[in-house]
């Protein structure tokens, strides 16, 4: 399902780094960037798409429960806190890449029961 995770251009002068995963569709549910930069002290910024339509909802916790869990599982992250709905900060020493795959499967793994959510139900190839 996952399609490539790759570092790209930023999208801004002040990023210094900058990894998405952008899908060919339902890029507000699966669409991930991860990016640091001079206004990020050091930390590394996740942002999910689908952050922005699951909150404060059951599915929105579990998301940034499995969110959180992911990104403190990669190598050399010390730290992870949510400042808003659709952003996750990330301190210490990690990969953008290993990061952005983190946070693309989690994603993928709740991907369905999102659909479900977002769409008033299971997406179909014709939609």
């Amino acid at each position: 399902m996952s399609e490539e995770v790759r570092q790209s251009t930023p999208p801004d002068d002040e990023m210094s780094e900058y990894w998405e995963r952008i899908p060919g569709d339902e890029e507000s549910l699966r669409g991930v960037e991860v990016y640091k930069g001079e206004f990020t002290d050091g930390c590394w910024y996740v942002a999910l798409f689908a952050g922005e339509f699951f909150r404060a909802d059951a599915l929105g916790r579990e998301l940034d429960q499995r969110l959180v869990n992911a990104l403190l599982a990669v190598s050399g992250v010390t730290s992870v806190s949510r400042p808003n709905w659709e952003q996750w900060d990330v301190s210490g020493m990690a990969s953008g890449e290993a990061l952005c795959r983190a946070a693309a499967n989690v994603v993928d793994e709740l991907l369905e029961r999102m659909r479900v959510a977002y769409y008033g139900g299971p997406r179909r190839d014709s939609d």
